[in-house]
């Protein structure tokens, strides 16, 4: 999400940093570039309004403040402001202190992805919260979305009330309320039926339902790839229903940004989760700051701490880096491990959107990445006997053509996974011993380096060996 906002605000907020000093033209300049920055990403043209005279207010009182702060830095952190107070300043979180069954009720137009997010939403209570959750369908028009939702909750391990097409909408509420009470059940989240477009019926049910129901949270399901009409859609919704919430989907897929920048000025109201991917685990908590130093090329270490924390198999890692640190070879087996850590941390685009602009990456790296040769790696790795995984230097002509006809690809690219392989090996014998957390120890105080990341995973990255 971002990525070509991102590319044209951080180009225009890099040419600020060596300007002497905040003028009427240089300010003029740069908001007629932002401006269209945001145009071009879809945003709502009464929010762009509002952006540019918000910061153009600001940078003209910088302007005449003490020379002593940098003046390109200071134009960077008002628009990184103003930018954070668009999202919505602040993360807001789901009520989950009201009396259980906590009810959240589900809103949305058909497509958005409201059925995935109820699954996704489900997992990300019971992993995060430890909440025990129950799921329902009150989309009783929508051939087998019932059915959806009872193979996503299988999936999650939620509980799931049973519905049926001939029930009212209504009803399903209220049973399924008294059902999660007798299971005791921290959460019930329901459904609710979407439309191809707003329309007076559609409404009244979802206030219906709203009313039996009672929910302490009524989270609008919002695809962002659909730009300003997304904004349209939330507005429609949240002057029908006392909205709590936003959560945005498809973002991975959304290069312009649009709807998340018009979102909470347009309803008044927080995202409080994005989605990615049509994974079950593919749910976040909405944090305005940080995404706003994302879109300027500031990245988000902090959200990737997290997510490695969450993710990454620690046993795994310490494993791999004790062996290094013995100055043990490092083989497919480990490049294999490895490959699955960066999958489950959303892949390499995923990893170097979080990433500062200023780490180096040159962006023709970054055009080249792409996630599916990861998967071609592993097909050949797997097409590999344990010999060959464990000792790459045993594989020669013959045993080439064996693993190239097994994974069904060339031999041409065979021999390049193997010459990055070698490349892998040559610059991870340079750490044996304890080079590893010297040379990173020495990248701390280096700028862009990991002087750049939170001191928790830095010292996560230089730890030295517990025993």
């Amino acid at each position: 999400m971002f990525s070509s906002l991102s590319e044209r605000l951080t180009n225009t907020v890099n040419k600020l940093k060596g300007i002497g000093r905040l003028t009427d033209k240089n300010i003029k300049e740069t908001l007629q570039e932002v401006r269209n920055a945001l145009i071009e990403a879809d945003v709502a043209l009464p929010v762009v309004k509002t952006f540019i005279s918000q910061v153009r207010s600001k940078a003209l009182g910088q302007a005449v403040m003490t020379k002593t702060i940098n003046p390109g830095n200071a134009m960077i952190k008002i628009v990184q402001d103003q930018l954070t107070d668009v999202l919505g300043a602040d993360k807001s979180e789901l009520n989950l202190k009201a009396e259980p069954p906590i009810v959240i009720l589900m809103a949305g137009l058909q497509g958005s992805g409201k059925t995935t997010t109820v699954g996704k939403l489900a997992k990300w209570l019971q992993e995060n919260h430890k909440k025990s959750v129950m799921v329902a369908s009150a989309d009783v028009y929508r051939p087998a979305a019932i059915e959806q939702l009872q193979t996503l909750a299988e999936q999650v391990g939620a509980a799931f009330f049973k519905s049926t097409t001939k029930d009212k909408p209504v009803d399903i509420a209220r049973n399924a309320i008294s059902e999660a009470k007798k299971a005791y059940k921290d959460v019930l989240i329901i459904d609710t039926a979407g439309r191809l477009h707003i329309d007076n019926d559609m409404m009244d049910e979802i206030k219906a339902v709203k009313n039996a129901a009672n929910p302490t949270e009524i989270l609008l399901v919002v695809d962002s790839m659909t730009g300003q009409d997304a904004a349209n859609v939330a507005k429609a919704f949240n002057e029908a229903l006392p909205i709590t919430g936003i959560v945005l989907t498809k973002t991975d897929g959304d290069a312009r940004g649009g709807a998340a920048l018009s979102m909470r000025i347009i309803t008044d109201k927080p995202i409080k989760l994005i989605g990615t991917g049509e994974k079950v685990d593919g749910l976040q908590i909405f944090h305005p700051e940080r995404i706003a130093k994302r879109i300027l090329g500031m990245g988000d270490i902090v959200s990737l701490v997290e997510e490695a924390q969450g993710k990454i198999d620690k046993k795994q890692a310490e494993k791999l880096s004790k062996k290094l640190r013995k100055g043990k070879h490092f083989d497919f087996n480990d490049f294999l491990g490895q490959l699955n850590q960066m999958r489950k941390l959303g892949g390499v685009k995923s990893l170097f959107s979080k990433l500062p602009t200023g780490m180096g990456i040159p962006k023709q790296a970054l055009a080249m990445v792409d996630d599916s040769m990861f998967t071609k790696m592993e097909s050949m790795i797997r097409s590999m006997t344990p010999q060959e995984r464990a000792f790459p230097a045993v594989i020669n002509g013959s045993r080439k053509r064996r693993i190239a006809a097994g994974s069904g690809h060339d031999i041409q690219e065979l021999n390049k996974l193997l010459k990055q392989f070698t490349q892998m090996q040559k610059v991870l014998k340079r750490f044996k011993g304890d080079k590893l957390s010297k040379q990173l120890k020495q990248m701390q105080n280096m700028p862009g380096g990991l002087g750049a990341l939170p001191a928790d995973l830095a010292n996560l990255l230089s730890s030295e060996d517990p025993k």
